[in-house]
């Protein structure tokens, strides 16, 4: 009996136990608050404009030449895939349209690594194509249709490749 109570007999906790307990405690703490700061000052900024002024005055002049592009009717049906992007671009009455310039700006929602200027060709089959290959994940594309000078259409469009290349569903 006196053997299994000196084998279950509690350890003295004594300041040095303290101590490191304190140590590893605060230690863990800091290195994450370390890790985590290491990490927001090397991705990306969050940045989206460069003067949040500048683009507030001139917000009042970029809806109006929105809603007269929308205005128009024209539409567009983007279709991305391993070789790149292809526009199915369809004016009010349900025609194929023409643009004289078709550019795709692409931009990851979070960073600017992958961002591209993408120039779309029209074939003979009235689809717009463009070439480059699309990397898995998010995407925005943001179309500007021009004839004779004049924007046509221009939207931005959120969606996703999967590692195919083909449209999420």
């Amino acid at each position: 009996m006196q053997m299994i109570r000196a084998i279950f007999q509690p350890k003295e906790f004594t300041g040095k136990h303290m101590l490191f307990s304190m140590v590893a405690f605060f230690g863990v703490i800091i290195t994450v608050n370390l890790i985590m700061a290491r990490f927001a000052i090397t991705s990306w900024s969050g940045l989206v404009v460069p003067n949040t002024y500048v683009a507030s005055q001139q917000f009042n002049a970029k809806a109006a030449e929105s809603r007269a592009i929308a205005a128009l009717g024209y539409q567009m049906k983007l279709i991305p895939n391993v070789d790149g992007l292809e526009i199915d671009f369809i004016d009010s009455a349900g025609n194929l349209a023409l643009a004289d310039t078709m550019v795709a700006e692409l931009r990851r929602p979070v960073g600017e690594h992958h961002d591209r200027h993408m120039v779309l060709t029209r074939d003979a089959d009235g689809i717009y194509r463009g070439a480059g290959e699309l990397a898995e994940g998010e995407w925005i594309a943001t179309v500007t249709a021009t004839r004779d000078g004049q924007t046509i259409y221009k939207r931005g469009r959120r969606f996703h490749v999967k590692a195919d290349g083909s449209l999420r569903p």
